[in-house]
């Protein structure tokens, strides 16, 4: 199973910022001791014109070039540095070289990624460019160019926030459907309008949890028929999260993995995984629960490459 990802030590904050960027390499080297079969890959940066199937021209080079003003970087949430450019680019290419290695072996990752606040002309939320949104335009231009159509393509967000940024880069896009479950009351508080948008109050436990994902994918399979699905597996629902609100279990959340990427699997759709938010006010939690996630994501790839076509 391939796993991409994108150097954090690039990228250096101010001491005491609350973006945890240190549960990168502390997830990086967990995989590498406990899933020792599976393919840790640096990713490459994406490229302008990548970027361009999705962000404005202006908003790249305001980022690459640090023309941001103060308040896009405050939005943001990151002070603008070359170190920041690199990282942002080399996230979307990670998700970029998943989408790419699902379409072949059924599952691949992201050990990052999962921007999903950013817009086609802004960044917002720890979110400078929107990798899912790059990475589902690049392989449906590439479908296109090898004469198969308009790619079907499935977001399932299942960070504790909004994919706002998605939802709106998508609005009037039928080719891919934008399934959201978030936090009714978190960030960000003017939501968009999702394909499928289900909000949930705070302190959902894992038995309201499980019944709305369970209703949010029988929906998602009367209305869509992907070809290829972005999974956004935040770790921000979980009851350590210091964002989330939420009260998800540990197991609650291997419940989740487990429906989405068999309910794949049982359709031989592809999964790109992304892992998206986790603040846990222990940062050990939030690694438990991706390295959970890529536990189950792992069985998911054996069970593909055993599964006959």
């Amino acid at each position: 199973m391939h796993i991409y990802f994108a150097a954090t030590h690039i990228q250096t904050l101010p001491e005491g910022h609350r973006f945890p960027m240190a549960k990168y390499e502390l997830l990086r080297q967990r995989l590498a001791d406990e899933l020792p079969d599976v393919r840790l890959q640096l990713a490459e940066p994406a490229s302008d014109g990548e970027l361009a199937l999705v962000h404005t021209p202006a908003y790249i080079e305001a980022v690459t070039h640090g023309g941001l003003s103060a308040a896009a970087q405050r939005e943001i949430g990151f002070p603008w540095s070359e170190g920041m450019v690199e990282r942002a680019r080399r996230s979307v290419g990670a998700t970029v070289s998943a989408a790419r290695t699902a379409m072949q072996q059924g599952l691949a990752a992201n050990l990052a990624g999962g921007t999903h606040h950013a817009y086609a002309d802004k960044g917002s939320g720890f979110c400078v460019f929107n990798d899912v949104a790059v990475a589902a335009r690049l392989v449906q231009a590439e479908a296109a160019r090898q004469r198969r159509g308009q790619l079907q393509v499935a977001v399932i967000d299942l960070d504790v926030h909004q994919g706002n940024g998605t939802a709106n880069i998508f609005r009037h896009d039928p080719s891919v459907f934008t399934l959201s479950m978030h936090g009714a009351k978190n960030f960000p508080f003017r939501k968009e309008e999702s394909d499928l948008d289900v909000e949930l109050p705070d302190g959902c436990g894992d038995d309201g949890y499980v019944a709305q994902l369970e209703q949010a994918l029988k929906q998602l399979s009367l209305r869509c028929e992907p070809e290829l699905i972005f999974y956004l597996a935040g770790a921000d629902p979980h009851e350590g999260d210091r964002l989330g609100r939420l009260h998800i279990s540990f197991a609650g959340l291997q419940m989740r993995d487990a429906m989405v990427l068999d309910w794949a699997r049982s359709q031989r759709i592809p999964i790109a995984m992304v892992m998206a938010g986790g603040y846990g006010k222990v940062i050990s939690d939030t690694v438990q629960v991706q390295i959970n996630t890529f536990t189950q994501a792992y069985l998911s790839w054996q069970h593909w490459q055993n599964q006959s076509p």
